[in-house]
């Protein structure tokens, strides 16, 4: 497709852990770690990877009901005591990196809607094949934790994009809802750390199953 051909999204924001980074297995069972070290009955890997994408502290909580509210700063301390001992296994998925280059040809405004805290993504985003990659970024410990719009609503405004010309991305149920609550469309993915049956109800123009297939329909439609 030529630049210059008239796009539908000026802004595509995407999420983080299980979209474009491999990393639910291991989130899910650092979670699972954290809620045991603390005392709490260990989460079902369902229960655990459901939170995937929410505030950290959100999360957990969520995550470890049993779990007594004055245990939380511990049981946060434990997650990422765990996940810093894996955080060198989880790499992007195949494809990504020339997908995203397809797209910033293109003229696309690339952003970051996560619930990854500000540390976490600077870590990551430091990675030399990222650098200069994404025009922006808001994490759920700056804005506020998904489904919140609060995210999509601050990069909107900081790059004068309409709603219906923003297109969010992501593999949770929470990142579909938060594209909803903003009045954005939204692509579901099937390969993160949601079951996708839920995913129609939240109305995303499409649901794939491959980056390869994410990027094809980039390519037809954005």
């Amino acid at each position: 497709m030529s630049a210059s051909r008239p796009r539908q999204f000026d802004l595509i924001a995407f999420d983080w852990d299980g979209t474009l980074f491999d990393s639910t297995a291991i989130i899910t069972r650092c979670i699972q770690r954290a809620v045991v070290d603390v005392g709490g009955q260990e989460p079902s890997r369902e229960a655990a990877s459901y939170v995937i994408g929410m505030a950290l502290a959100q999360a957990l909580a969520h995550a470890a009901p049993d779990v007594s509210p004055d245990k939380y700063p511990e049981l946060g301390e434990r997650y990422r005591h765990h996940y810093v001992q894996h955080q060198d296994d989880i790499s992007l998925f195949d494809g990504v990196l020339p997908m995203l280059a397809s797209l910033k040809a293109r003229h696309h405004l690339l952003t970051v809607a996560t619930g990854k805290s500000r540390r976490g993504l600077n870590d990551v985003l430091q990675d030399v094949a990222l650098q200069g990659v994404f025009d922006g970024s808001r994490t759920a410990d700056e804005t506020a934790g998904k489904p919140s719009p609060l995210m999509l609503h601050e990069l909107m405004r900081e790059f004068g994009v309409e709603p219906k010309r923003t297109l969010m991305i992501g593999d949770t149920t929470h990142d579909l809802q938060m594209a909803l609550n903003a009045g954005c469309p939204s692509i579901g993915v099937s390969y993160g750390a949601h079951e996708p049956g839920a995913f129609h109800v939240l109305q995303p123009l499409a649901v794939v199953h491959s980056v390869a297939e994410l990027n094809d329909w980039l390519q037809q439609h954005a």
